[in-house]
């Protein structure tokens, strides 16, 4: 009987076709609005010139954000100094002034080594809480990570394991997972691209097998794919697909640096135009460039109501790790109350749990709600997949029906894109307009304000909306 399970077993998996074999399926990113990531850069693609010179650089190319490395020359004109752990409390005093005259956040600090006890650590962990860094990048070469766990809680600054190219002890992202699994989650990965393209690493699956513990990226693009002999080209010209690295970075609500790193030689000797031409890329394909995540992230990754209010019953609760909100109970009112805005465009993605569940997305309320008086005196716009005309998803409550239904059933994502500029609303649901309507007092809308908050409502004790990727941008 044994024999004949066995035959049975080898046949169906023949019979399979492959793509039921394939372990991880390929995510499609033709349609992926990738976020406004913080581009900046590894120092050590300035390994050339002085720590100094690299600032007045990056202030050149409009990048703001940095991770500096150990041993590079700090100042031209004094090259025995160099930036490290070292550094007395003068220089330090000095490199943040630098920093905060150029606007450039320094935010990582390696690739750098410390010994496996207290000792050595202390030394860098303090200079990195001096500094102001969110992470320390490191390789170390044993695998006893207690001491370090010890000094990210002491110290909470994050440690990122990085990978050098094959046969490096961390070359494959699996061994990273390894060491880190079990571990304080401020102790994670820095995933570089650029060395896994030189091991033959898929870099949209080390990525993947990576979520949720990538704290540092180090972005370069190679011609070729598995050959240390690859050379740097700029972003989006090679083989790393920039594309979809930074679209499965924003999937996972990647939070850290994009550090740009060239290591070819011939490159670094004039880095500018490499980096420029590869920055302008990603500018090309950031779909949210210029845009206010209005449900931010802290400097730890985790999505916080910071800047929110509730009026009314109920509640939207909020997951820290995903950014996604779920309305609880109603009926009431979450709104943003940083900021009053005038003439914008709203963006958000929402799902409903039944075909019932009712929402909506308030605009321009006129002040601080304390009462139901905002109902009839700003526009919501409608999610209810069972209404009708004016109170279906896409209308414009009680006053506008879509022009065409264009819904994802439950438990599908949906995507408003909403523009109020002086009397116009333009609504495009799922990348079809179904709103384009001069507004006027009509239904319940008595009359609206030329400028107020934004608000998301929790209607009912029965259904539930969530939302996330919540982004507004002033128009002018």
């Amino acid at each position: 009987m044994k024999k004949y399970i066995i035959l049975i077993l080898v046949a169906v998996l023949f019979i399979l076709p492959s793509d039921a074999k394939s372990s991880s399926p390929k995510n499609n990113y033709s349609d992926a609005r990738i976020q406004d990531l913080k581009l900046g850069s590894q120092a050590w693609t300035f390994r050339k010139f002085s720590f100094y010179e690299t600032l007045d650089m990056l202030q050149e190319l409009d990048l703001h954000y940095l991770e500096a490395y150990p041993g590079q020359v700090l100042d031209k004109n004094k090259p025995d100094v160099k930036f490290n752990h070292y550094l007395s409390n003068k220089h330090i005093a000095q490199i943040k002034k630098a920093l905060k005259d150029r606007n450039i956040t320094l935010m990582n600090y390696g690739v750098v080594g410390f010994d496996n006890n207290e000792k050595s650590a202390k030394v860098v962990f303090e200079f990195a809480k001096k500094m102001g860094i969110q992470t320390i990048v490191t390789e170390p070469s044993y695998d006893d990570y207690s001491i370090i766990e010890k000094m990210v809680k002491k110290y909470d600054v994050q440690v990122a394991i990085h990978n050098h190219p094959y046969p490096s002890k961390y070359a494959y992202p699996q061994t990273v997972l390894d060491h880190i699994k079990g571990l304080d989650e401020r102790i994670g990965a820095c995933a570089d691209i650029g060395h896994w393209l030189r091991t033959g690493v898929d870099a949209i699956e080390g990525l993947k097998l990576l979520e949720g513990r990538i704290l540092a990226i180090h972005l370069e693009d190679l011609d070729a794919f598995g050959s240390k002999k690859a050379n740097t080209v700029p972003f989006g010209e090679g083989k790393a697909n920039v594309h979809d690295v930074l679209a499965e970075l924003t999937r996972q609500n990647y939070f850290g640096i994009l550090a740009t790193e060239l290591e070819q030689e011939q490159i670094v000797l004039n880095p500018m135009p490499t980096v420029e031409k590869g920055k302008k890329y990603i500018d090309s394909i950031t779909y949210y460039k210029g845009w206010n995540e209005i449900l931010s992230q802290d400097n730890n990754g985790r999505f916080s109501k910071h800047g929110w209010n509730h009026y009314g019953p109920g509640y939207f609760e909020l997951d820290h790790i995903t950014g996604v909100l779920k309305s609880r109970l109603g009926m009431g009112l979450f709104w943003y109350s940083k900021k009053m805005y005038k003439d914008f465009s709203l963006e958000l993605e929402f799902m409903v749990d039944q075909k019932k569940s009712n929402s909506g997305i308030f605009l321009r309320i006129p002040g601080v709600p304390f009462d139901n008086y905002y109902v009839g005196h700003s526009f919501e716009v409608q999610i209810n997949h069972a209404g009708k005309g004016i109170h279906q998803t896409g209308a414009i409550y009680d006053a506008e029906p879509p022009m065409t239904d264009t819904t994802k059933g439950p438990g599908e994502w949906n995507h408003y894109s909403i523009t109020f500029k002086g009397d116009k609303i333009t609504v495009i649901l799922n990348g079809v307009k179904v709103i384009d309507w001069i507004a006027e007092p009509r239904g319940k809308i008595k009359d609206f304000a030329q400028e107020g908050f934004i608000g998301l409502q929790n209607h009912d004790w029965e259904t539930m909306v969530s939302y996330r990727n919540i982004f507004i941008k002033e128009l002018d």
